[in-house]
């Protein structure tokens, strides 16, 4: 018999190494961005991001936050969507449903409450209430239920810019619901994070291969002063 398939692939290599092999040479076309975009920042809020406050934290880049506020500013300068998202649940936390049964505790995924100080964005965030979309999320998409996909039809979008985190739960489960609703899904590296750099650059990688264009935060600046 003459396999033209795959057995599972074992390597030595780390992720970072897998993902920068996969970068080098890629296998598929880009999506390539479209007509019109709107930047998804997923979840920069203090409980993800105040690494001297909370344990749930995380830092890859210093600088993604930066990243995130410049993108952000050029697209919105150009009357692009801009919008943020924050996990949030009620006081009891019900509303978490079946993924807050794995822990307990205040630094439990339901214990981040509406109104608290792991809800709030990071005040490195700079968001423009005036225009920019703002919502809270109970899961890990930032698709599941709630107005994202109609805003998104509302105001022309074909293509969809991913920031946050983490690489590997929300920022991920955004990409695939992203190509899954039918836009081109593009997520800048640096403006990621994720606690440990195995299933940062493991996601990324898979990302860069079935769901998303995974891109220097340089190429979406680049375009978005073409515009």
């Amino acid at each position: 018999m003459t396999l033209i398939g795959t057995h599972m692939v074992t390597s030595p290599q780390t992720a970072r190494q897998y993902f920068e092999q996969v970068m080098t040479n890629p296998a598929r076309r880009p999506f390539g961005f479209g007509r019109k975009l709107a930047i998804v920042n997923v979840d920069i809020q203090c409980a993800y991001t105040q690494i001297d406050r909370f344990v749930t934290s995380y830092e890859t880049d210093p600088r993604q936050i930066e990243h995130v506020n410049m993108i952000s500013a050029l697209a919105r300068a150009r009357a692009m969507p801009v919008i943020w998202t924050r996990v949030a649940y009620m006081p009891t936390g019900a509303d978490c449903g079946v993924w807050g049964m794995r822990e307990d505790g205040p630094d439990a995924l339901q214990s981040i409450r509406a109104g608290s100080e792991r809800h709030a964005f990071d005040p490195r965030c700079v968001v423009d209430e005036s225009v920019d979309a703002v919502f809270d999320k109970r899961m890990a998409s930032a698709f599941h239920e709630t107005h994202l996909n109609s805003l998104l039809t509302w105001h022309g979008v074909d293509t969809v810019v991913i920031t946050g985190g983490s690489t590997s739960g929300c920022v991920r489960a955004t990409a695939v619901d992203a190509v899954s609703h039918g836009y081109r899904a593009i997520v800048p590296i640096e403006t990621t994070a994720d606690k440990h750099e195995s299933p940062h650059f493991a996601n990324l990688t898979d990302m860069q291969l079935k769901y998303a264009d995974v891109v220097p935060v340089s190429a979406v600046v680049e375009w978005l002063e073409s515009r």
